[in-house]
Parts: structure tokens; sequence; C-alpha cells
């Protein structure tokens, strides 16, 4: 019985972490598009969204800024990621690095990220972002 009951737990936590995968994917998507509607729809209003600068958006603040173009992702790419699910929480980490062209000036970043999403229903949403640069 609790080979049954370990198999099934495994089994759930795998598709925990899939839904979360996706949505880190949707994530990546959105911020490179600056879609306003799917980047509200993947984030969480009591979004707190810390920069490697130190700067803390909500958020309104962080959707306006992919928006505007005053931050705008050209290109980003995800690479060594690690997914942890404890209930309706999940904390991301990975490595960002990007392409961009903040208002209209091209650059390029590489950051780790740790990412923490809340389960709400049956979507996850992003509630807390924080970056630091890769040194």
């Amino acid at each position: 019985m609790l080979v049954t009951t370990l198999s099934f737990s495994a089994v759930g936590q795998d598709k925990e972490i899939k839904q979360v995968e996706s949505a880190v994917e949707a994530l990546r998507a959105a911020m490179i598009s600056g879609d306003g509607k799917s980047l509200e729809k993947i984030t969480s209003p009591i979004l707190s969204y810390g920069h490697s600068s130190g700067k803390i958006e909500d958020q309104k603040t962080f959707i306006q800024t992919l928006v505007s173009g005053q931050s705008d992702f050209v290109k980003i790419d995800l690479s060594d990621q690690t997914v942890d699910v404890v209930g309706s929480t999940a904390i991301v980490r990975h490595t960002l690095s990007a392409q961009t062209n903040d208002n209209g000036k091209p650059g390029s970043v590489k950051l780790h990220i740790l990412l923490v999403w809340h389960k709400d229903k049956k979507d996850w949403k992003l509630v807390a972002r924080q970056a630091v640069k890769v040194q």
C-alpha cells in the first residue's frame, strides 16, 4: 500500500512540475511579446518582481514596463532550470540569458533567477521573482 501511495504521489508531483514548467514558458513568451493580457493572466495581482539592480515592481508596473518597450526582450534563453513543488507553491530557479532592446538600445543580460509560483485554482501564477547578475 505504501508503494502505491508513493507512486501516485510521484505521478502527481510530475504533473505539477510539468504545469509549472509550462507556466514558466508562457511567462518567457509573454515577456518577449510584451502582450499585456498574457502577462496579466500569468502573474498574480500581488506580484513582487525584483530586478538585479534592486528595483522592485508590482504587477501593474512590471506589465507596463514591458508593454511600453521601456524593457524589451528580443530573445530569452533559460538554462539550468530546477522546479520544486510543495503543495500549492512552486520554486523555480534558472539562468536567464537575453538579448534586449530597452528604450531602443540593444543590449544583453545574464541573470540567475528565483521565481515563486502559487497555484490559484487550476492555474499557476507568478507571485515573486528575484534576479541577481551572473558573476
